[in-house]
C-alpha cells in the first residue's frame, strides 16, 4: 500500500556541517528518510587532493563517524539514509560502511551509486566528438586534457531509485545532485513516472529547499532577529504527498524558524533563470511555485510545474591550474588604509624587481569592507587584517611571494604585526563545468551486505523528453500599481526587502524578495540590473542580468565575473558570494513615504 505522506529530513548541507545533526534528526521524531548533501563544487577539489595522497580516500570521512554513532538508531527506527558522501570514491565508502556494521554487530545492506567518474574515458569521448566546452567561457577541453585531475558526471535520481528498490538501508553515491537524493525516495515510494515532469519538478524543488540544511529553517535569514533561538537548530523536513505538494517543517522543540521568509530565501539561493532550473531529472519552473503559511513552523508548497529533462548531463571536471598562496599582516592606525596600500604596492613592485610578478594578485583590507563594494566604505578603522594573495602557473614565483611577504614587517610603515608563518604554495585545482550527452554516462549500482553478498547493475539515463513542446512563456500575474509620486523618504533596500546570495562558478546570484506586493511593484520599476551593477562597481566585471518572479515577489540578479574566477581559483576573501546579498541590502534608496506603510 502506497504511503500518503513521505517525511524526508535533511541532516547536512555541506561537508563540515554539524556532525550531530543526523542523530538529532533521527531522535527528534519519525522520518522515513534522511538525506545529507556533502558535495559542493569546491568539495570535489578537496576530495581529489585526498585521493591523490591516498587512493583509499576521496569520500567524506565524517559520514563514517556519524554512522558509528547513529546506525543502530537508524535501523531501529526504520529510517533509510541517502547521501552523496561517496564523493569521488563511493565504492570505498560503501565497503567501509559494511566493515563498520560488522564491527557493530549489525545487519546492513548498502547501495553504492558509482560510474560518474569518466576521467579515463575522456580521450575516447573527445575523439568521438564531445567537446566538454567550459560552460562559462566556451573554451574547449582538449588543449587542457593533460591537466585533468577528475571528471564526474552529475547523476540524477534514477540509480538511487534502483538501490532503494533492492532494499538498501543506506545509499552512498558519488556525484548525484543534491536534489536527486531527495527526489529518489519519492519516485520509489509513490511510483512516480519519471516523465511526469510536474512531479519531477516538485521533488526537485523539495530537494532544493532542504539541501542546504538550516538555511531553510532559520539559518542565514536576513531578519535574523526573528529566529527565536540559534541553539539546537532544527534541520528542515519535507512532508511530501503523492501529488507532489509538500510541507516544509522541522522537529518540535528545536531552534530555528520555518517561515515564508526562510523558505523563500532558500528558494532563490544559487538560482539562475527561475523559469529553467535544470536538473538531470527534469526542469523545475521556480516561477510557478506557490507557498503559504500552514501553521507554526510549517510552510505549504504546491503548484510546481516542470519541463522535460535535458538531453545532456552536467560534468564536473577539475584541472591542475597552477599555484597560489595567501598571507596576512595586521596593520594598525593611524592612516590604516594608506599604510595597507603602501605595503601592497611595495610587495608587488618587489616581486616585479625579482622577475616574480604573478599572473594574479589581490589585496584585501579585511575589516574595511573587503567583501563589500567600495560604495559602502565607511569611517577608517583603527586596525585591519591586510590579506595578500597571488596565483601563478610557475611555482617558483609563488614561493618568492611567500619569502618576500614577511620581509615587509621590518621594512614598512609602523604598526605592523605578524599573524602567521611564511605563506606556502598550494596547488590550484580549478573547476571546469561542461556537458555530455546522456547516452555516454550510464550509472552503476552496487549492493553490499554484511553477509558478503554483492550485486551490480548498469542504470542508463534515457532521454524521455523527445518531441517535447517549447517551454511556455513565463506566467505573469497581476501586479499592483506603484505608489503615486509624493513625499519621499530615504531608506535602505533592507527596509523594503530581504535577500540571499550564492555562487555558480564566477557568477554570483542575489535573490531579492519584496516585503509587500506594493514594494515589489516599486522594485520592478526601480531596482534595475544597471542600478545593481553600478552599486557593485569595482567588484563586478561582467554583465548583471535580472529575472522576475511574480509568484515569490522576487527579483533574481546574476552578477557575472564577480567572484575572481570563483571557487578554488579565486583570491577573494569571499569567493562564493555569500556576503553580496547583505551588501546590496545596504543600497540607499529614495522611495515614496506611502510605500513604507505596506510592509
Amino acid at each position: 500500500m502506497t504511503k500518503r505522506t513521505i517525511r524526508i529530513g535533511n541532516a547536512g548541507g555541506y561537508w563540515g556541517d554539524d556532525p550531530t545533526a543526523l542523530r538529532r534528526q533521527l531522535a527528534g521524531g519519525p522520518l522515513d528518510y534522511v538525506s545529507i548533501d556533502y558535495l559542493a563544487e569546491i568539495t570535489m577539489s578537496i576530495l581529489q587532493k585526498q585521493r591523490q595522497a591516498d587512493p583509499q580516500l576521496g569520500y567524506a570521512g565524517d559520514f563514517v563517524t556519524q554512522l558509528r554513532d547513529c546506525l543502530p538508531l537508524a535501523l531501529e527506527r526504520g529510517t533509510r539514509i541517502v547521501t552523496n558522501a561517496g564523493g569521488i570514491n563511493p565504492v570505498a565508502l560503501g565497503r567501509r560502511l559494511i566493515a563498520l556494521a560488522r564491527e557493530l554487530g549489525l545487519d546492513l545492506k548498502v547501495g553504492v551509486v558509482h560510474g560518474d567518474d569518466i576521467a579515463a574515458q575522456l580521450p575516447a569521448l573527445l575523439a568521438g566528438g564531445e567537446r566538454f566546452a567550459h560552460m562559462e567561457t566556451g573554451a574547449p577541453l582538449a588543449p587542457h586534457l593533460g591537466r585533468v585531475l577528475s571528471a564526474n558526471v552529475y547523476f540524477g535520481a534514477e540509480p538511487v531509485v534502483r538501490a532503494l528498490a533492492e532494499g538498501c538501508q543506506v545509499i552512498v553515491t558519488g556525484r548525484v545532485t543534491d536534489t536527486g537524493i531527495t527526489l529518489a525516495p519519492l519516485i520509489h515510494e509513490f511510483g512516480w513516472d519519471m516523465a511526469d515532469w510536474d512531479r519531477m519538478a516538485a521533488g526537485v524543488v523539495a530537494g532544493h529547499i532542504i539541501e542546504c540544511g538550516c538555511q531553510a529553517s532559520g539559518g542565514n535569514l536576513t531578519d535574523w532577529d526573528d529566529v527565536p533561538s540559534y541553539r539546537n537548530m532544527g534541520y528542515p523536513i519535507v512532508e511530501v504527498e503523492a501529488d507532489g505538494a509538500f510541507t516544509v517543517t522541522k522537529h518540535p522543540r528545536t531552534g530555528g524558524l520555518v517561515s515564508l521568509k526562510s523558505v523563500k530565501e532558500q528558494l532563490v539561493y544559487e538560482m539562475g533563470d527561475p523559469a529553467c532550473y535544470i536538473s538531470p531529472d527534469g526542469v523545475a519552473r521556480f516561477d510557478t511555485i506557490q507557498l503559504a503559511e500552514a501553521g507554526r513552523n510549517r510552510v505549504r508548497v504546491w503548484g510546481v510545474q516542470g519541463l522535460p529533462a535535458p538531453e545532456t548531463l552536467k560534468v564536473s571536471l577539475t584541472i591542475a591550474d597552477g599555484w597560489k598562496a595567501t598571507g596576512e599582516l595586521l596593520v594598525s592606525g593611524p592612516d590604516v588604509r594608506r599604510k595597507a596600500n603602501v605595503i601592497a604596492a611595495a610587495l608587488w613592485r618587489r616581486l616585479e624587481d625579482l622577475d616574480s610578478r604573478c599572473e594574479a594578485t589581490h589585496a584585501s583590507l579585511v575589516g574595511d569592507d573587503a567583501a563589500w563594494p567600495p560604495a559602502l566604505r565607511g569611517a577608517e578603522p583603527r586596525e585591519i587584517l591586510l590579506r595578500l594573495g597571488v596565483r601563478d602557473h610557475d611555482r617558483a614565483r609563488v614561493e618568492t611571494f611567500g619569502v618576500q611577504l614577511p620581509a615587509l614587517i621590518l621594512a614598512g610603515p609602523p604598526g605592523l604585526a605578524v599573524t602567521g608563518g611564511r605563506p606556502k604554495p598550494a596547488p590550484v585545482v580549478a573547476y571546469w563545468p561542461a556537458l555530455l550527452r546522456r547516452e555516454h554516462a550510464p550509472a552503476r549500482v552496487l549492493t553490499l551486505d554484511t553477509a558478503g553478498a554483492e550485486r551490480s547493475w548498469e542504470v542508463p539515463f534515457p532521454h524521455r523528453g523527445a518531441g517535447a513542446p517549447p517551454p511556455p512563456r513565463r506566467p505573469r500575474r497581476a501586479r499592483p500599481a506603484p505608489p503615486a509620486p509624493g513625499r519621499t523618504r530615504r531608506v535602505l533596500l533592507r527596509d523594503l526587502a530581504y535577500a540571499r546570495s550564492g555562487d555558480k562558478g564566477d557568477t554570483c546570484n542575489i535573490g531579492v524578495l519584496a516585503r509587500s506586493p506594493a514594494i515589489y511593484a516599486w522594485l520592478l520599476a526601480n531596482l534595475t540590473a544597471a542600478r545593481v551593477r553600478a552599486f557593485f562597481k569595482g567588484r563586478v566585471r561582467g554583465r548583471v542580468v535580472r529575472h522576475e518572479l511574480d509568484n515569490l515577489q522576487a527579483l533574481n540578479f546574476l552578477l557575472e565575473e564577480a567572484l575572481g574566477g570563483g571557487g578554488t581559483v579565486s583570491l577573494l576573501i569571499d569567493p562564493q558570494g555569500k556576503t553580496f546579498a547583505q551588501a546590496l541590502l545596504q543600497l540607499p534608496l529614495e522611495v515614496p513615504a506611502s510605500l513604507l506603510k505596506s510592509r
